[in-house]
């Protein structure tokens, strides 16, 4: 029997629905669309956001409802798997990214207006001449000074697609007449690498304070020069990075061992796993090396700070790291709102997992740090709590342990002049850095012949500059915060802050390394070899 020609286009799309139908129905192993097939528990949840939304007696914003239930199901995961709202994705993903797009200035709102800390190096406003101190009228003509501006409204004004202009109208302090600048916005890189110079005609030192994309290319950049300026023992600075991308970590460990070496592997639920092996590239693969950890150092720095004690390159100097080995992936949720969700545990070269237990919930483990400040584990390596069924051992005959973090194998105390919880507080606050630019914006001029290294060797700060900042401390703070019994520490953090304003992220630095414990020690050894 021959179909008429009229009834051709039902029979094709009949066709098709049913292959839909029959495809849905058959198991395709490791497929991708099984992850949003429906089930009875994912409708139920659904509906029940349909029924608040249509039928609930008052209006809910049912995104916020989706947004507290995204989080608790996450909570009730792992510590690590977390939730990125659609207004914070940006910000999170341009710090991981490694720069943004804009204009390039470190600002705050000074008396109403909006007032230049420092151009940003890399960025369009510093080619252009634009300094610190400088005070942003307008842009593009529009004002955007006044009290209803807050710091996001002046970012938004100033920030946009990449290649465009902006017309700024700028009062320097000293000048009689307003200037004009017009600024292309390009990328800003946001550095990672703070710093990298010799600390001694052989010993160089970088230090790094996360993993972002562009830190393996800021690392070789720094690690290069100090090979050229005679690095033959290198400091790698891991201390308070809170880790970053996985294979960033693993380029830089590559740098340090030799082809074929394991760095790590991970395993996922079905127990896949994946090995990352060293390869011929590496710069520094003769060089001694000091690794730099502490409580803060997590993620990305332990897989460094294991791939080389476990493979027994090196020493690893400072205190016990904080014990994260699970590696996350993150997938966006289809409204700019994003989860990263952990997929895999890791492995350091000896098989030993470094992950700490999360079994008593989120507080319990985030709680830890405080929990090693009142056993004493801090000031004494003799109170750290070791297993020894977690006992492993290097190719070389050195012991390491898993189960919590790097226990490094030069121990250091931590010192309590300048880690307290007076001068935490006082720095969390960021009131410190207000209060320098502040006291540098009344005479600009007795540092404009200052060279850095003259900074660096000469300049003090004064017990009445000191004097003042506690003055400034109780005026804009809610809480007195008394500092008298750590005078000389505030005048060093004083000293960082305003180099940072001065110079750059470096020689602030450089500052706080001439009176850091765990460095101190480095030097010693260093001496020794």
């Amino acid at each position: 029997m021959q179909i008429q020609k009229k009834y051709w286009p039902f029979i094709f799309g009949l066709a098709i629905a049913m292959g839909i139908f029959i495809g849905g129905k058959l198991s395709f192993r490791d497929s991708s669309d099984r992850l949003f097939t429906s089930n009875s528990k994912k409708d139920k949840l659904n509906r029940l956001i349909d029924y608040i939304d249509y039928e609930y007696v008052d209006d809910v914003n049912t995104d916020s409802i989706v947004d507290v239930t995204v989080n608790r199901i996450l909570d009730n995961l792992d510590p690590h798997s977390t939730y990125i709202p659609k207004e914070d994705l940006q910000k999170v993903t341009e710090s991981m990214k490694g720069d943004f797009v804009g204009i390039g200035v470190s600002f705050y709102t000074y008396r109403d207006t909006v007032t230049v800390i420092r151009p940003l190096e890399g960025g369009p406003s510093l080619k252009v001449g634009i300094q610190g101190g400088d005070r942003i009228i307008s842009a593009n003509g529009e004002p955007i000074f006044g009290k209803s501006w807050s710091n996001d409204a002046v970012v938004n004004r100033l920030k946009g697609e990449k290649g465009t202009k902006v017309n700024l109208k700028i009062y320097r302090p000293g000048e009689s007449e307003l200037l004009d600048f017009k600024v292309k916005r390009s990328d800003v890189p946001i550095a990672s690498v703070e710093a990298a110079y010799m600390l001694d005609e052989a010993l160089g030192y970088i230090k790094i304070n996360r993993f972002a994309e562009s830190t393996y290319k800021e690392f070789k950049k720094g690690l290069s020069q100090l090979i050229d300026d005679g690095a033959t023992q290198l400091v790698l600075d891991l201390r308070d990075n809170p880790g970053g991308f996985l294979a960033i970590a693993e380029s830089i460990s590559d740098e340090f061992l030799e082809d074929n070496k394991l760095i790590l592997y991970t395993k996922n639920k079905k127990g896949k796993i994946e090995k990352s092996l060293a390869t011929k590239k590496g710069d520094f693969e003769e060089g001694m090396v000091y690794v730099l950890i502490n409580e803060n150092s997590a993620s990305a720095s332990e897989i460094i700070a294991g791939a080389l004690q476990d493979n027994d390159k090196g020493t690893i100097v400072g205190r016990r790291s904080y014990g994260k080995g699970l590696v996350q992936r993150e997938m966006g949720l289809g409204d700019g709102s994003a989860v990263r969700l952990t997929i895999s545990r890791y492995y350091t070269p000896t098989g030993r997992s470094i992950q700490r237990s999360y079994s008593n919930g989120n507080k319990d483990y985030f709680d830890d740090y405080y929990d090693r400040i009142e056993n004493g584990e801090l000031s004494s390596s003799d109170m750290i709590e070791v297993a020894d069924s977690l006992k492993f051992t290097t190719p070389g005959g050195k012991v390491v342990y898993g189960g919590g973090g790097i226990i490094p194998d030069v121990f250091v105390p931590i010192n309590l002049r300048m880690e307290n919880e007076t001068i935490y507080r006082i720095r969390a606050t960021g009131i410190m850095s207000y209060f320098v630019f502040e006291d540098l914006d009344k005479n600009r001029s007795q540092f404009e012949d200052l060279t850095q290294q003259d900074f660096m060797d000469n300049f003090e700060v004064s017990d009445e500059t000191v004097e003042r900042f506690q003055d400034y401390l109780n005026d804009k703070s809610r809480y007195k915060i008394p500092f008298v019994a750590y005078k000389d520490e505030v005048k060093l953090y004083l000293k960082a802050t305003l180099a940072e304003q001065l110079f750059g992220s470096e020689a602030s630095v450089q500052v706080l390394n001439s009176n850091d414990a765990i460095l101190n020690k480095v030097l010693d050894l260093a001496r020794q070899n």
